[in-house]
């Protein structure tokens, strides 16, 4: 990563530096160098704010993504030294989830400090004198839009447990929020963040990551993209057209287009967390046997799933292909990017029984992976399982297909590779939070 990220103050350093472990106990964020930023900050201060924030949103990403790809059968996790991949995000025998442990406590722990830096950040914003309104109204909106996106990524955990939503005061957070208030909040958030960045003047920098997004307009079109997933997890097919005709969404463009957290080997920077090499042994991110049994031959998405030398097993699993959607220790995540925003379009219009504009938008995904158009019968059902097949190949170790199969009540199709074993639907609220 670039010097935009690398380059801390103080506050941001102990803030966000200390949640690079994969387990333990994160540090509470309200230190007293909070007090002091937020009364009038200069330029710098808010940039380094900035810098934090996006930072900040890259820790335990590994854990996040391993944790909901276990539970989803994207993949197997097998660790000599953390058999919890294998028994209770499994379900195995009388296993159940922990709400105690790090595959929970720590993604949350981690988001959630991002939504204290953003909290921070749109209080320093508001008392700057250092910045014009325009500047000012393009902090509110970055932070806004930042702030709703790990929300969501909390809730996609809890699910039906909800999350918080107001939390900035740490000491007296809000009451939890159940699914779908949660999500109408997450949305207005996105939306209070577009009317901020609109007509806004960007002045802080942003990694590479954001590159072709780091002003205004590309803010914009990031958030309006958020918007979109937002949407159709509510099942608002018309808001996600519209959030989609105002963001980056290029039905015929590069699949690869988007926002994406970005890693580095730098001094205080962090390498990828979801990146295992091929062909390891001890620790192993190994795909799901079915991704492989149930690819259409001469689909080039079988690439994210490479044969191992040898297959790989614990507790009675095995899988013979490695996860290799990351394929360096530097290699970029994405946030979100425009494959997915093809895949919300062709949802929406499934469910609007905009029948054909579906089938071309899946026709864009088919034929951009080597394989033929799509030949199946053409009803809503067949197409909306159409769509999550190619939302599972497109979108593999992305953060998705649990959630996908959980908004469409299909969990029960999901694989189970012993006898015992469960599928679980959500994560419990983790045991230190007081509701």
């Amino acid at each position: 990563m670039k010097l935009s990220i690398t380059k801390y103050t103080a506050l941001s350093g102990l803030i966000l530096l200390a949640a690079a472990c994969q387990k333990g106990e994160i540090p509470n964020l309200n230190t007293p160098q909070t007090d002091v930023i937020t009364i009038n900050p200069t330029r710098g201060e808010l940039n380094n704010l900035v810098t934090g924030t996006e930072s900040g949103m890259r820790f335990t990403l590994g854990t996040y993504y391993d944790a909901i790809g276990v539970i989803g059968r994207e993949i197997y996790r097998f660790s000599g030294s953390e058999p919890r991949f294998t028994s209770e995000l499994l379900g195995g025998g009388s296993s159940t989830l922990d709400n105690n442990t790090f595959y929970l406590t720590n993604p949350w722990a981690s988001r959630y400090r991002v939504v204290r830096q953003t909290n921070i950040l749109l209080d320093a914003a508001t008392n700057s004198t250092a910045v014009t309104d325009a500047e000012r109204k393009a902090y509110l909106g970055f932070a806004k839009t930042i702030q709703a996106y790990q929300l969501l990524l909390n809730l996609n955990m809890t699910d039906a447990n909800g999350v918080r939503i107001d939390v900035r005061d740490v000491y007296n957070p809000g009451p939890f929020v159940p699914k779908e208030p949660a999500l109408e909040a997450i949305a207005q958030l996105l939306d209070a963040g577009k009317a901020d960045l609109t007509g806004s003047s960007v002045i802080f920098p942003l990694s590479e990551g954001f590159e072709g997004f780091n002003d205004a307009d590309g803010l914009i079109r990031f958030n309006r993209a958020l918007a979109a997933r937002v949407a159709v997890y509510r099942q608002q097919w018309a808001a996600a057209l519209t959030a989609l005709s105002e963001s980056f969404f290029d039905l015929n463009g590069d699949f690869n287009t988007g926002v994406y957290h970005v890693f580095g080997t730098g001094a205080n920077d962090i390498l990828n967390p979801a990146f295992i090499a091929q062909n390891q042994s001890g620790e192993v991110r190994v795909a799901h046997p079915s991704y492989a049994a149930d690819i259409t031959p001469g689909d080039d998405r079988i690439s994210k799933a490479t044969l191992r030398t040898s297959a790989a097993g614990q507790s009675g699993l095995s899988s013979n292909r490695d996860v290799w959607v990351y394929t360096s220790n530097t290699a970029p995540i994405p946030i979100i990017r425009n494959e997915e925003l093809i895949l919300i379009y062709a949802e929406a219009r499934i469910q609007q029984n905009n029948l054909p504009d579906a089938q071309v938008a899946l026709n864009r995904i088919r034929t951009g992976h080597n394989i033929a158009p799509y030949g199946g019968a053409v009803t809503q059902t067949a197409l909306i399982n159409e769509m999550l097949r190619q939302r599972r190949y497109s979108l593999f170790y992305e953060g998705h297909r649990w959630i996908d199969v959980r908004r469409y009540n299909m969990l029960n199709t999901l694989p189970l590779d012993r006898a015992g074993d469960d599928v679980w639907d959500k994560f419990p609220l983790p045991q230190n939070e007081n509701q």
